[in-house]
């Protein structure tokens, strides 16, 4: 078998690969870098982020209507999930937003100070909950991938939900 290398590797084997440690390393920091998400179910491109990473709420849907979203209509989003943990003053969520490669926004929110645009208050009890949300798309928005990436925290640091989607909005003719 040839090598990558010009330093003698001891092959790695298994029963589904036979290869060198030198022709997978370079691969690794790509791969560590790829977000593991899942998808979360319903009629949405919202996915679960940092998978791997424990989560106090757990999403059982997400719907998006109309899904994807179209410039200058009213978005309406339903969630329903089961919060593990209160959540609590100090609590803050991460954002992100890339146009394409270009990030518009980075940015860390205060999640309490947030939650009165989703009719909401703190602290939040742990338990069942349901969220329907209106919001208005801006008939401006330019053409182009938008991608969100909110990793949201309670006031110590334990992750509360890691949420990702993208939106395409087409050129108008």
């Amino acid at each position: 078998m040839a090598s990558i290398s010009t330093h003698p590797q001891k092959p790695v084997t298994s029963s589904h690969c036979h290869t060198t440690k030198s022709m997978v390393s370079p691969y690794l920091p790509f791969l560590a870098a790829l977000p593991i998400t899942k998808p979360i179910p319903g009629d949405s491109p919202i996915e679960n982020c940092d998978i791997t990473t424990h989560q106090s709420l757990k999403l059982r849907s997400v719907d998006l209507s109309p899904n994807p979203p179209e410039r200058g209509a009213n978005l309406t989003i339903t969630a329903t999930g089961w919060l593990d943990d209160d959540i609590v003053d100090g609590a803050y969520v991460d954002v992100v937003v890339n146009y394409g490669y270009i990030r518009l926004i980075s940015q860390t929110y205060d999640l309490c100070e947030q939650l009165p645009n989703v009719d909401m208050t703190c602290p939040i009890e742990r338990g069942d909950y349901k969220l329907t949300k209106e919001v208005e798309i801006p008939g401006e928005v330019p053409p182009g991938q938008y991608t969100v990436f909110a990793r949201a925290y309670n006031a110590n640091d334990e992750m509360i939900t890691c949420l990702t989607g993208s939106v395409n909005f087409e050129a108008l003719i």
